[in-house]
Formats: structure tokens, sequence, C-alpha cells
């Protein structure tokens, strides 16, 4: 199985075996219910549907309430496709668990939707310094781009330019981080370092 989709816990700490304190996230992960197989033949592709987190039956539709009974499940709130052929493996209705896809001592890549800050100004979102000293007349200026560099020519911003706006809320993916523990009896993982998006925000772990 690739990947398993999971909840942000929070973060905490550990000592390593060399005594340093290592910062890490707590990852709940898991147990995911297979909601859909699909098939080159079938679908043109291959892939696994996941479903993870109960949900009320009142807060389900009616195309997904009929959807999850095919798989012989209640509601979820979470669905996420990854790329493999499991027709053979993994049929509706089966469970995936924490353990089935994480192991302590490997290394995962974990996809989440980082905080959204909202309409920022470029000292906040580019690092920009500011225009700088109070001189020529720039006395209430300090936080502000300055020149975009367009005059004569080209007579336009160029598209991608640094500028103020909307910053956050985008899908990041952090590769590559170690799992320092995993607590099956709790669907938990704790992975070192961390990880986008804030407490309770859904994540997927990739094997």
């Amino acid at each position: 199985m690739p990947g398993l989709i999971g909840k942000k816990i929070g973060m905490t700490s550990v000592f390593g075996a060399d005594g340093k304190n290592i910062p890490c996230t707590v990852i709940e992960a898991g147990p995911c219910v297979v909601t859909q197989v699909r098939t080159v033949e079938k679908d043109g592709y291959a892939a696994v549907q996941l479903a993870y987190d109960e949900m009320s039956e009142k807060h389900a539709s009616a195309p997904l309430k009929g959807h999850f009974e095919k798989a012989g499940t209640t509601p979820k709130r979470k669905l996420v496709e990854f790329p493999a052929d499991f027709a053979s493996e993994l049929k509706l209705g089966d469970t995936v668990n924490l353990t089935d896809v994480i192991s302590e001592g490997a290394y995962v890549n974990v996809v989440g939707t980082s905080k959204g800050k909202g309409f920022q100004g470029v000292v906040h979102r580019h690092h920009f310094q500011g225009v700088g000293g109070q001189t020529h007349g720039q006395h209430n200026r300090l936080r502000h781009p300055g020149s975009m560099g367009a005059s004569s020519w080209p007579s336009r911003v160029f598209p991608g330019m640094r500028m103020a706006g909307h910053m956050g809320n985008e899908r990041v993916k952090v590769a590559n981080l170690a799992v320092i523990k995993v607590i099956p009896e709790n669907n938990l993982v704790v992975v070192k370092g961390s990880v986008p998006g804030a407490k309770g925000s859904y994540l997927i772990l990739e094997a």
C-alpha cells in the first residue's frame, strides 16, 4: 500500500539515542477503508480509493451514502485516491491499518494544506526589507514594495512578480520525514520535524 490518510494531532519532542531533543509531530493515521478500486480495463488507470474519519449519516449526501454502502461501510469525511494496482490484493470494504503501511525507522512524505494567512504584504509574504531609511520623503513607506522596475518598457508588470497577495492555504508536501515511533494500539505515528496544516487538519502519508 503506497499511503494512508491521517490527521494532525500536534507537536511534541523526544530524546534521541545521542541525548538530543528532537522536535516531532504526532499524526493519527488510519484505519482507512477501501471504498473503490479502479482498474485499467474499466477506468483507464489503476488506483485504490481510501476513506477516513467517521461522519454522521445526516451530514452525508445521498450519492455519498450509496457510494459507502457499496463498500459496506459508514460515511467518511475524507476520500483520497492512491495510484497503484491493488485489484488482486484489495477489495471493497477492506481495512488498511497503520502497521500495514508504516514502520519505525522508515521515511514518509507528508502532504497537507498549509495554514491560511489571508492577504499579506511583501515584507511578510516574501521577506522584503521594505523601502528602508526615512529619506527623500519616505516617511510612511517602510513596509511598501517600492519600484516594480517597469517604465516605458515593458510598461507592465511581469507575471510572477513577487507582490502582496494571498498567502498560505496551499497544498504542501514535506518529503523524507523519519518515523520516530509507531503506536499501533492508538493508530499514532510520530515523525521527525513539522508538517503543514493546523491541529486537526487532514494529512496524506506516502510510504
